[in-house]
């Protein structure tokens, strides 16, 4: 079961101009194939199909507590597209077509299919597929798929950062490609605990360092690559078999945290009359909350 904190996993500041041609770009790390809903449900579903985890104990913990951990990477996904979105079409009491202003920007189905908020879907507003998810339940092959599926998500987050020069859309690229590191390297030890091969000598893939990116330096700076958050009270505490020694870049030693990262508050997001989100007129809202509050 999980518990869910009502925080982001990291302090996200909103939007300070509305930007949908970067929030197109970034959906791609939502709802593309090697986005974080590809990430959480990967390793969700190897976690919940995971047999033999009485002797493989230390692999089913790493796995489902990554997984929980990128339920947190598609809040902060989600949240920084909403943010990008929020105030970028005309208010409905200003014009008869408030929606004109924004066509021919971004992703229109932002606007047509989901009340000017994030889709589950990639840059091109298909949706996310299912058969995405690699789970054959050979440990071995999982383990390999899910560094490949790490590498090929620190591609897109790259590409996306040069797609755009949004400080937000960036900001959020540097945090995941800090914490996708992690995870990189977190089954690249794995593997090598299952099978030798000194996996982590691959890395980085894509050769280039996260220091040499201004916004993922300043986590690195914070020594997140080098921590693995336990998102349990009680389970999962195996992962300090896999997760320790030293980082392969900076060689700096590697700890398990217990418990999620402080993280952030999450950014409330204003009223869109113009796609009737949330649908009321605003003396109704108002109405509604005071009866509630009685």
């Amino acid at each position: 079961m999980y518990l869910r904190i009502d925080r982001l996993q990291v302090e996200m500041p909103m939007a300070e101009d509305p930007d949908p041609t970067a929030a197109a770009a970034v959906q791609e790390l939502l709802g593309g194939r090697f986005g974080e809903m590809s990430t959480v449900m990967n390793y969700t579903y190897q976690s919940f199909n995971f047999r033999g985890k009485d002797k493989l104990k230390p692999f089913y913990d790493l796995v489902s507590n990554i997984a929980t951990e990128e339920l947190g990477h598609i809040e902060v996904v989600s949240a920084t597209i909403n943010g990008l979105l929020t105030g970028a079409a005309d208010r409905a009491e200003a014009t008869d077509s408030p929606l004109k202003s924004v066509a021919g920007l971004g992703n229109p189905h932002h606007f047509l299919n989901n009340g000017q908020t994030a889709l589950v879907g990639n840059a091109l507003g298909a949706p996310w597929q299912g058969d995405y998810v690699f789970n054959t339940g050979d440990v071995v092959l999982d383990m390999l798929h899910n560094f490949f599926l790490e590498c090929g998500a620190r591609m897109g987050k790259l590409r996306v950062y040069e797609m755009t020069d949004n400080p937000i859309a960036r900001q959020m690229c540097g945090y995941l490609l800090v914490r996708g590191g992690v995870h990189q390297v977190a089954y690249a030890k794995a593997l090598k605990e299952l099978t030798g091969v000194e996996v982590e000598k691959m890395l980085n893939i894509p050769n280039i360092s996260n220091n040499e990116i201004p916004e993922a330096k300043k986590f690195q700076d914070e020594g997140s690559h080098h921590t693995l958050y336990r998102f349990s009270p009680d389970d999962y505490k195996d992962i300090d078999k896999i997760w320790k020694g030293q980082h392969p870049e900076d060689g700096g030693e590697l700890v398990v945290e217990d418990g999620p990262p402080e993280g952030g508050p999450v950014n409330p997001l204003a009223e869109e009359p113009q796609v009737f989100a949330p649908g009321y007129h605003p003396g109704e809202l108002a109405e509604i909350a005071a009866r509630l509050m009685r």
